[in-house]
């Protein structure tokens, strides 16, 4: 669902949200071009600026509950997520200006990256489209809710005090590797009840994460479906094959990959932590649910250039 955004000079009020080290600290510089821009073209903005969730959500709610109703998000897939309960309680509109490692919303949309002159000039022309949200009982998630063999790199790599960046993610997928065994999971897709040794389940609104893994490749942010994407028992070698077809969604292909569409998934295996949108939701079990429509987001415009 899209429709036209009215940004009217006299009655918007933009809150403008801003994780400064976003990105290797290009959240800054994004944020004052924006802001430049924003206010030429007559609108009142007010910045909340953070470094942290939960700063961001307080100076975001204060500003909701005041009536603001247009939100700017400066940062990436996690700086979205920090706010993304206070933009669903208040039914907010809300843009995206990637300033992010992973950015998968803003690629999953459309929203030009890197390119924070292209992004404004989406958020100026206002055009709104209804996202689809996964809720669990952790936070509600927009791309995807992750847990096996990805989670657990993930929880090794927060461990490491060094490096940093993506070599660091490398470094504990390997180490990880060493050990991992198929993990056994109880799935419940729409109450069809699986259980069976599986290496990870992503259960997808949209088709990537992690800066561009497209584990759900094929998952629509708005058609109101779950993309779960079961990757069953393979050996080592092949995953460490496989993992570079994620970055072009080849691997949904493989025979030990299934595909399932579904409106509610139930997540049970022991020692598991999820992840949703990059960030650490909680151990299993977990229940993921659509909630179709639930978030507006300012978007290109339909045959925009990519």
């Amino acid at each position: 669902m899209t429709g036209p955004l009215e940004l009217d000079p006299e009655t918007s009020h933009v809150a403008l949200v801003v994780n400064p080290a976003s990105g290797r600290r290009q959240g800054e510089s994004v944020a004052t071009q924006a802001l430049e821009r924003l206010r030429a073209h007559g609108l009142e903005v007010t910045r909340v600026t953070s470094h942290d969730a939960p700063s961001a959500a307080a100076g975001l709610a204060e500003l909701l509950d005041q009536g603001v109703s247009q939100v700017v998000v400066v940062g990436g897939d996690g700086a979205l997520h920090a706010v993304l309960p206070q933009l669903l309680a208040a039914q907010a509109t809300v843009g995206l200006l990637p300033a992010g490692t992973g950015n998968d919303t803003a690629r999953a949309l459309g929203i030009p990256h890197g390119d924070p002159d292209a992004a404004i000039d989406v958020l100026l022309a206002g055009n709104v489209r209804a996202l689809d949200v996964i809720e669990t009982p952790d936070a509600p998630v927009l791309t995807v809710v992750a847990s096996g063999f990805d989670s657990r790199v993930n929880e090794r790599a927060n461990a490491m005090t060094w490096p940093r960046g993506q070599l660091k993610y490398n470094i504990a997928m390997l180490a990880e590797l060493r050990s991992f065994t198929p993990i056994p999971f109880t799935i419940t897709l729409d109450g069809r009840r699986i259980e069976r040794e599986v290496m990870l389940v992503a259960v997808g609104n949209g088709p990537s994460f992690g800066g561009g893994l497209r584990i759900c490749e094929g998952a629509v942010m708005d058609d109101g479906l779950l993309d779960v994407v079961i990757i069953n028992p393979v050996s080592k070698a092949k995953l460490v094959r496989v993992f570079p077809r994620l970055y072009r969604g080849t691997h949904v292909g493989l025979p030990e990959v299934e595909i399932h569409q579904v409106r509610r998934v139930e997540l049970e295996a022991q020692d598991v932590v999820a992840y949703g949108d990059g960030e650490r939701l909680g151990p299993l079990p977990l229940t993921a649910e659509v909630r179709p429509g639930a978030l507006r987001v300012i978007v290109p415009a339909p045959g925009s250039p990519a």
